[in-house]
């Protein structure tokens, strides 16, 4: 645990916000229990009646919604400035792709990626999977 990631060690349902590579930051949920690494990273975003790429990519995620590390250790539900709201439909295995994790180096094999098969807003879909047509 370093002072820049302790809150990856926080409590579950919070924010965690880095920088990557100096660059742009990228937006986590923390997961799992405290005292205890581990999150999800928000990979891509669908916005209703935008570009389908506006927000297809970690960066792009967070230039769109403003985030920087002011969101850091902020309750997902529980803060007015950013917040993930119920879907209103129900997702079936089906639904879903799983593949391994991109822009890594160590652990690159392991199935730990997810996204809805029929967005559109996906930054690297799974080899052989083509991105849906416009509906």
């Amino acid at each position: 645990m370093t002072e820049s990631n302790k809150s990856l060690f926080g409590k579950p349902g919070t924010f965690y916000i880095y920088k990557s590579y100096g660059i742009h930051h990228c937006l986590n949920i923390v997961t799992d229990k405290e005292n205890f690494a581990s999150g999800v990273l928000i990979r891509s975003v669908f916005i209703p009646k935008k570009n389908e790429r506006l927000a297809s990519g970690p960066g792009l995620v967070t230039k769109t919604f403003s985030v920087d590390i002011s969101f850091n250790s902020l309750e997902v539900l529980n803060n007015k400035s950013l917040w993930i709201s119920p879907r209103d439909s129900t997702l079936e295995e089906k639904d879903l792709i799983q593949t391994t994790r991109i822009g890594i180096s160590k652990a690159k094999n392991i199935k730990w990626r997810w996204y809805l098969k029929k967005s559109r807003s996906v930054s690297k879909r799974l080899k052989g999977d083509r991105t849906p047509k416009f509906q």
